[in-house]
């Protein structure tokens, strides 16, 4: 069920700036009394788990609403209904475009734990998030401790990467490129820079070993080879159709940068070590953007984690396809709840 919490007190962004109200667009399903299982998603995904993790969530799925009761609040800046650039500022009647604050992870968890509050839960037995929504899950461990039994962190870091920042970069990059971005004359602007952003990031989420087993050129005789740039484009021009706008790419983007456990609490180490929650933490043999050197290192500070490594030919993505490999790691800390 789709909900939101029209939060009407100040709201102040860590990076500067207030609105006097934000909108939070959020999905739960289940039984109310049900242990609770709060998901975080991933940077253009929306708040219903069961559109894009539908192996894994939903009725006769490992985490089924019929046991638990499921919460997903969509991020702060996304395209899919949470306050962000592309709302509509109240004072102008317009999208806020570049107005609007510049957005955090820990502002996304704050706006999470107004929704906690909403629902009246006290307790989050347990926390999941992948790639961008283990930023918010691992955050949100750290800022209340207390309040989260248990924890699976999948292909994520406790630090945004020298190596992913330059991706962010390079996207943004292809975002202003296009000259209608900055324009800002409808929430339109800019689709030719987010295609091109979208294909570079795809490139990042996947893998060579993944490619060459998707994209491999059928005629073996090609002249040009082109399947992999009709794939490329392909995507792109998904994202678009799908509603996604290039305002709130370019903020989500931005979001992803601010990620630091350690900022302001004596560094990622000591940050890791306020974690209370029973932690397992899973990462993937081909994933370039959280390489599992860095995703187990992790795991080696957080008081009593574990470490579980999926093997994958698909790189980063491997989180959203290698469902089966991900039951049997989830299934044991269901067991547990």
């Amino acid at each position: 069920m789709i909900r939101h919490v029209l939060h009407t007190g100040l709201f102040n962004f860590e990076a500067g700036g207030s609105l006097e109200s934000i909108d939070i667009v959020y999905h739960t399903a289940g039984r109310r009394n049900g242990k609770v299982v709060w998901i975080c998603h991933a940077l253009t995904a929306n708040s219903d788990v069961e559109d894009w993790w539908p192996e894994l969530v939903g009725p006769g799925q490992l985490i089924d609403p019929e046991k638990y009761f499921i919460v997903c609040v969509n991020m702060l800046g996304s395209a899919y209904g949470s306050s962000g650039p592309s709302s509509i500022n109240p004072s102008t009647g317009k999208p806020y475009y570049f107005d609007f604050p510049k957005v955090t992870i820990r502002d996304t968890i704050a706006a999470s734990i107004l929704v906690r509050k909403e629902l009246g839960i006290g307790r989050i037995d347990l926390i999941v998030g992948s790639s961008i929504g283990g930023f918010q899950a691992l955050e949100w461990s750290v800022t209340e401790p207390e309040v989260i039994s248990y924890a699976v962190l999948i292909a994520t870091s406790p630090r945004i990467s020298p190596w992913f920042t330059a991706m962010n970069e390079a996207q943004r990059m292809a975002l202003e490129a296009d000259q209608t971005f900055r324009a800002c004359k409808s929430l339109e602007g800019g689709a030719a820079g987010l295609k091109c952003a979208r294909a570079q990031g795809l490139i990042a989420y996947r893998s060579y070993e993944g490619y060459g087993r998707t994209q491999k050129e059928e005629d073996e005789d090609a002249l040009f080879a082109g399947r992999a740039a009709s794939y490329e484009r392909y995507q792109g021009e998904k994202l678009v159709r799908r509603g996604f706008d290039a305002y709130s790419y370019y903020y989500l983007c931005n979001s992803l940068d601010s990620h630091n456990v350690g900022r302001g609490r004596g560094g990622v180490e000591k940050a890791l070590s306020l974690v209370k929650a029973e932690t397992t933490v899973v990462g993937i043999a081909s994933d370039g953007l959280f390489p599992p050197s860095e995703v187990r290192g992790m795991a080696s500070i957080i008081p009593g984690a574990s470490y579980h490594e999926i093997d994958s030919d698909f790189g980063h993505d491997g989180f959203l396809l290698e469902y089966t490999q991900l039951k049997n790691i989830f299934k044991p800390v269901l067991e547990r709840l």
